[in-house]
């Protein structure tokens, strides 16, 4: 309990914001029409995508933006701890289930930064169909959710950095991308 009163409480911004990247990802359209899986891994795929899509937007910006980018980083990784140890994961098994996460969450930002910076759409279905539908190939869902994420990529580009660090995330609407 004591060791909480030292702890730097995570500003209202970045938990807004993050509640807009977990709350986006988890629109029923993705699972439902684009064959994502509805699944732990599924859920926790679609989140770091979006996490990725803000992180990329916010990346060489201001002091501010590194040290928000850092936090919802961080609250991130800490949801991630919080939801493991609900779904029963023991307390000595948890930190190596975050450093996989972390792991993973590291080389999808890579390979996403990578296929964004192409510009089309090609690269970024192969890395959706490498991410999201490894064990089920889905060439057509995951060319509706390259598209997806260019326009979201897209979005976040136009609008104005003091919506993104309140939250205010314009994303694009994933009924608007089919298969």
């Amino acid at each position: 309990m004591i060791f909480g009163l030292f702890r730097r409480r995570t500003p209202p911004q970045v938990i807004a914001t993050y509640t807009a990247i977990v709350a986006q990802a988890r629109q029923p359209h993705f699972y439902a029409s684009l064959d994502v899986p509805d699944t732990f891994d599924g859920r926790f795929e679609l989140v770091i995508l979006h996490a990725i899509l803000v992180l990329e937007r916010l990346r060489g910006g201001s002091e501010i933006e590194t040290a928000f980018s850092q936090d919802l980083f961080d609250l991130f990784f800490e949801d991630m701890d919080g939801t493991l140890r609900e779904m029963g994961v023991g307390d000595v098994t948890v930190p190596k289930k975050v450093k996989k996460m972390a792991e993973a969450f590291y080389g999808r930002a890579a390979v996403y930064s990578q296929a964004l910076g192409d510009g089309g759409t090609q690269t970024l279905a192969q890395t959706v169909e490498r991410n999201l539908f490894a064990d089920d190939p889905r060439p057509a869902a995951a060319f509706a959710i390259a598209r997806y994420i260019r326009a979201a990529s897209d979005a976040l580009a136009a609008q104005q950095t003091k919506e993104i660090l309140a939250g205010r995330l314009d994303w694009p609407a994933p009924t608007e991308f089919s298969k």
